[in-house]
């Protein structure tokens, strides 16, 4: 991915000896970035690209290019959570509905009308 920008990616002095780092870009941004700060500092692994994608929206209201996340709301409590896997959303609705008895709707962009998870 290219970086139109001035700005060079953020790297950790580490990253240098990792071949084929992953990077994320945001085009309303104007940036890219490596996920070595991931990877080597918060240590979370296989989940850095969803970490990194969820914080950024976190801290700029919006996600990267080409993320969109899977939402499970519960329709009768406060909980809900992001996922950039519709397994791990779908796992926590089903846990969710399982253990209080409350209907989760899940939801993606990709789709029209929500799934209801009870039990």
């Amino acid at each position: 991915m290219s970086n139109d920008s001035d700005e060079e990616p953020h790297r950790s002095p580490d990253s240098e000896n990792v071949e084929d780092l992953p990077t994320v870009s945001c085009e309303r941004c104007g940036r890219e970035w490596d996920l070595a700060y991931e990877l080597e500092e918060v240590a979370v692994g296989n989940q850095a690209f969803e970490q990194f994608a969820l914080d950024h929206q976190r801290h700029t209201g919006h996600f990267p290019d080409g993320i969109s996340t899977w939402q499970a709301d519960c329709r009768q409590c406060p909980e809900a959570v992001q996922r950039l896997d519709e397994r791990a959303a779908r796992r926590w609705a089903e846990i969710h509905a399982r253990h209080t008895a409350h209907a989760v709707a899940l939801e993606h962009a990709d789709h029209e009308e929500p799934t209801l998870i009870e039990f």
